[in-house]
């Protein structure tokens, strides 16, 4: 019997650093069980450097990565999403767009390490701050029993998952 994959998609404005970052960490931390993929609703057209660091600390393929727009998604040969999450602020309050197969969602807010100014081992820390943040509630998500709950229950648990406070 072939296990279900779970496609995820991962939502954030400029799709240049957090959605990426949760990218990577899903595919690598799913172990086959989840195929994740990151978009926005004003892609900057530019992968953000130290989050493409981050995922290649994991040895995520980084070549694959990309700032492309939530519209890829939303078209009739994209593939059907089970889950939208969203991480930051700015997205969750968009008018998203119509998700056929009607996907559960949930919010999971990260501060933007993009935003930090100074010295790049400033910007570094920031980024490793929100990376360790979004493993920990990766690890969460990926390991949920999805084979026995309900929807409504995956709901809650999302949910949750999204207000849990990340580990430092």
């Amino acid at each position: 019997m072939t296990k279900k994959v779970y496609n995820v998609l991962i939502l954030c404005t400029g799709n240049s650093a957090r959605s990426i970052m949760a990218e990577a960490l899903i595919n690598m931390m799913g172990d086959g069980r989840f195929q994740a993929f990151s978009a926005g609703s004003h892609p900057t057209g530019t992968v953000n450097p130290f989050a493409v660091e981050r995922a290649a600390s994991i040895h995520y393929p980084t070549e694959q990565l990309r700032s492309k727009s939530w519209d890829e998604f939303a078209a009739p040969d994209a593939p059907q999403m089970d889950f939208i999450i969203t991480v930051c602020d700015d997205a969750a309050g968009e008018v998203c767009p119509v998700w056929p197969g009607k996907p559960i969602t949930a919010h999971w807010g990260f501060e933007d390490p993009s935003l930090v100014e100074g010295s790049d081992e400033d910007k570094r820390l920031a980024f490793d701050k929100t990376f360790r943040q979004m493993m920990n509630r990766v690890r969460l998500f990926v390991s949920l029993p999805f084979n026995i709950l309900d929807h409504t229950a995956i709901k809650q648990e999302l949910s949750k998952i999204g207000s849990t406070h990340a580990a430092q």
